[in-house]
């Protein structure tokens, strides 16, 4: 299969491949089933990525990345995505990926040597604070209540948020506020820079959720209460904080369509091997017909994801905001990956929902895929809004009869 992929954007992924096989998949099956894997772990992982030349591709050498294009790593992500510990230990792990793009793109030179270095490097970790409760920020960012008012040199900022994925062990909270009561509903916020340590911050709990056991992933309800934050820590322009959002969001949906595209060949890969082992009624599980078409269409509508995001990318890549190219990719994927995934574990029966295989880690963490960074409803929402808006009713009348 052709991807239109670059040179150096094949032999990254070929060297991505090779860890994952050789590193990160053994040091995942030594792992007890369902359990927390340790920050040692994680540790050792990323000092051999680091070794390979595979840590933090994505970001610009000068902060500790390897200055590779966004296009060219999108293979990378795909390998990453075949098991829970790929993407930590190749530094492309959300939400920390998405964050440390942010600092490159909106940072100011002092918050990119402050933040963006030590996030790079492992050192600190970060949350992204934008969802709150009954939808604001979330599907319908139009209803988000936590506001920034300017006081002399400070910003007090006063909201409460939850799912702020890593909220409770972050170093630096990226915060969305409502800072012009008065724009459009879309207009008027901004991005704060906030430690969990500022007096009026309260991590109210973590969120018990389906997801990813291994990975220990945390997402935080948060309450923000007169927190003082100084002026320097605006990040981004002023009441430019859906445009920075935007920014950040298409790259990194993106991102998650190849982590979890990666997840879906994984789970694929072991259900194979699993299916030609198995024996039932006289012959290998692998030789039933309906097994095999359940594979097929599940390796076709894999194919057609990576084709997608690779589009979107290019076109990203080519200066365009993408919007409807990867609404549609991550709707796709989403979808695809989460059947794709069911598909293996119904092939695997009991094996299946065991912790002994990764699969049933996946299963958990690919049904979040279809609310995490957008829902499906909303991302057909606006697919359906793009493909009426351009009708000319002048050019109905020939569609719509029937007498011709």
């Amino acid at each position: 299969m052709e991807y239109n992929d670059s040179q150096e954007a094949t032999e990254l992924a070929e060297r991505a491949r090779a860890f994952m096989d050789e590193v990160v998949l053994p040091t995942e099956r030594a792992q007890p089933g369902g359990e927390p894997v340790s920050e040692e772990t994680i540790a050792d992982l990323r000092a051999e990525a680091r070794d390979r030349d595979l840590y933090a591709p994505q970001i610009a050498e000068e902060y500790g990345g390897m200055d590779y294009d966004f296009r060219d790593v999108l293979p990378l992500f795909e390998q990453a995505g075949r098991s829970v510990l790929g993407a930590p230990a190749m530094r492309v792990d959300a939400p920390d990926e998405g964050n440390m793009h942010t600092f490159e793109l909106i940072g100011t030179d002092e918050q990119k040597e402050e933040y963006l270095r030590p996030l790079v490097a492992g050192d600190i970790s970060s949350g992204f604070s934008m969802t709150e409760p009954l939808g604001g920020g979330g599907s319908d960012p139009k209803m988000l209540r936590t506001t920034a008012e300017k006081d002399g040199d400070e910003w007090v900022i006063n909201g409460h948020k939850w799912w702020t994925t890593q909220g409770s062990d972050a170093d630096i909270l990226l915060v969305m506020a409502r800072t012009n009561q008065d724009a459009h509903p879309y207009a008027g916020c901004s991005f704060f820079l906030v430690s969990p340590d500022t007096e009026g911050v309260e991590i109210v709990r973590d969120i018990p959720h389906v997801g990813q056991s291994v990975a220990a992933e945390s997402h935080a309800e948060i309450k923000y209460e007169n927190v003082r934050v100084p002026e320097e820590n605006l990040l981004g322009e002023r009441d430019e904080g859906f445009q920075h959002a935007q920014q950040r969001l298409g790259p990194a949906r993106l991102t998650h369509c190849m982590r979890f595209t990666g997840m879906a060949t994984r789970a694929l890969e072991v259900a194979k091997a699993y299916l030609s082992e198995r024996e039932g009624f006289g012959s290998p599980l692998a030789d039933k017909q309906a097994l095999r078409y359940e594979i097929a269409d599940a390796e076709t509508r894999l194919h057609a994801v990576r084709t997608m995001v690779r589009d979107a990318a290019d076109k990203i890549a080519a200066g365009e905001e993408a919007r409807i190219e990867v609404a549609m990719s991550k709707t796709f994927a989403a979808n695809t990956t989460q059947n794709a995934i069911d598909t293996a574990l119904q092939s695997c029966g009991g094996n299946g929902i065991g912790k002994d295989l990764p699969i049933a880690d996946f299963y958990q963490a690919v049904r979040a895929f279809r609310i995490v960074d957008g829902a499906d409803e909303v991302h057909k929402r606006v697919i359906a809004r793009n493909a009426f808006e351009d009708i000319d009713e002048a050019e109905l009348e020939p569609l719509l009869r029937y007498d011709e």
